[in-house]
């Protein structure tokens, strides 16, 4: 009987713990963006909840960023938000450099937006960055992929986040911009979740594509 040598074991066997490290972190990334998306979302509707000034027509979600009841809220689920998120570029960059570094921008922004609340000065030019990336991270990826239903609907939805600013204000319904902000987040949200590559519910909405030669 004879020992097998390192070179005749299969390699599948000293390859497996790093591959099953590999499969979780990947999962861990999918996850990323979704979480990250969710506690920022939590944390706009619940500083919503609480605050006993807030109008959706008068005020914008920034404003939940400097009262007193909502401010930790409102800013710890934006900068955490945020944070989480940039985990979620790596895995997007596999299928388009270009939509992972829009998106990457786009969390890094939204991480500003909290860690600068509405009355610091650089609160702004981050809240601008966001809503901007947002729309064009998902205009990136819908026209790549616009052969597909996803990026189609990807496509619209960075219509739909661009096109709530003039809608609203031509509508004169109120002087604050919580809903086209509103609209821009629930956006990029729901592109996270179901629509990018990457995205936890993608494959129910969009079947492979079939190799093309």
């Amino acid at each position: 009987m004879t020992d097998q040598t390192d070179s005749e074991r299969d390699p599948a066997d000293s390859r497996s713990p790093a591959r099953r490290a590999h499969v979780r972190i990947r999962t861990l990334a999918r996850l990323a963006g979704p979480l990250g998306a969710a506690i920022a979302l939590a944390g706009v509707f619940l500083a919503v909840a609480l605050s006993p000034t807030f109008s959706w027509t008068a005020s914008a979600l920034s404003d939940l960023g400097v009262g007193p009841r909502t401010a930790l809220l409102f800013n710890g689920g934006l900068f955490v938000g945020g944070c989480l998120a940039l985990g979620y570029a790596p895995l997007l960059s596999e299928d388009s450099r270009a939509v992972a570094a829009a998106y990457a921008l786009c969390a890094v922004s939204m991480a500003g937006v909290g860690a600068f609340p509405f009355d610091d000065p650089l609160h702004y030019p981050a809240a601008v960055a966001f809503f901007a990336l947002l729309a064009a991270t998902l205009a990136l990826d819908g026209v790549r992929r616009r052969g597909t239903t996803t990026g189609r609907v990807s496509l619209l939805l960075a219509v739909a986040s661009a096109a709530a600013w003039p809608l609203w204000f031509a509508a004169g319904l109120g002087p604050g911009i919580a809903v086209p902000e509103l609209v821009g987040a629930l956006s990029l949200a729901a592109w996270v979740l179901a629509l990018a590559p990457p995205a936890p519910l993608s494959p129910l909405l969009s079947p492979p594509l079939r190799p093309s030669f």
